[in-house]
């Protein structure tokens, strides 16, 4: 991700006082959602959350999320894009009861430190700490790294009391189904 850092550095509008917040690449291959410090000041380039509780980074980086972003995000040649305004503001997000909440904000705090555990590995020289990026970590894929999405993934479609084998074609009709009634409701 791409954020001026500086030590005393005033924390982005609407933080109120939240000590980290979730950010995403505008464009990327992998859309990865990374919790970010109060003093990092993100650019243009990053849509940023002013939350920072691990159930939302955790709907966010869910695998319905992605379907439904990679769906209604524009592209920037070849790559997709992620708006406000398409991605996030149409998505319905789960109606969680409080334990699946919780077991969604788990399963994602779990995906982080995974992550950050390859990111930071104690005692690597700086040059191979260098290559250690997200967009590295999800070109290679590990099956740690699939396994901890796994889990977030069936902790998100419990959270919608779905079936986990659901296509992304499938997820994308009960999206667009669950905003229809959501709609008509109002």
């Amino acid at each position: 991700m791409v954020a001026a850092r500086r030590d005393r550095a005033r924390a982005p509008p609407g933080l109120n006082g939240k000590a980290r917040f979730i950010a995403t690449p505008r464009v990327s291959k992998h859309r990865v959602f990374a919790w970010a410090r109060e003093n990092t000041l993100p650019d243009s380039r990053l849509i940023v959350f002013a939350r920072d509780d691990d159930y939302f980074i955790g709907a966010l980086q869910s695998r319905v999320h992605q379907a439904w972003a990679l769906a209604t995000g524009p592209r920037h040649e070849t790559r997709p894009t992620y708006t406000p305004t398409t991605c996030f503001e149409t998505y319905p997000f789960p109606d969680p009861t409080t334990e699946q909440r919780v077991r969604v904000g788990e399963a994602a705090r779990r995906l982080v430190e995974l992550r950050d555990g390859w990111l930071n590995p104690h005692g690597l020289d700086p040059a191979d700490l260098a290559k250690r990026t997200l967009t590295n970590l999800y070109n290679q894929r590990p099956t740690w790294l699939a396994n901890a999405h796994a889990d977030l993934d069936a902790a998100v479609f419990a959270a919608y009391s779905w079936p986990t084998n659901l296509t992304d074609t499938e997820i994308l009709e009960r999206l667009l189904a669950l905003n229809l009634e959501r709609a008509a409701g109002e």
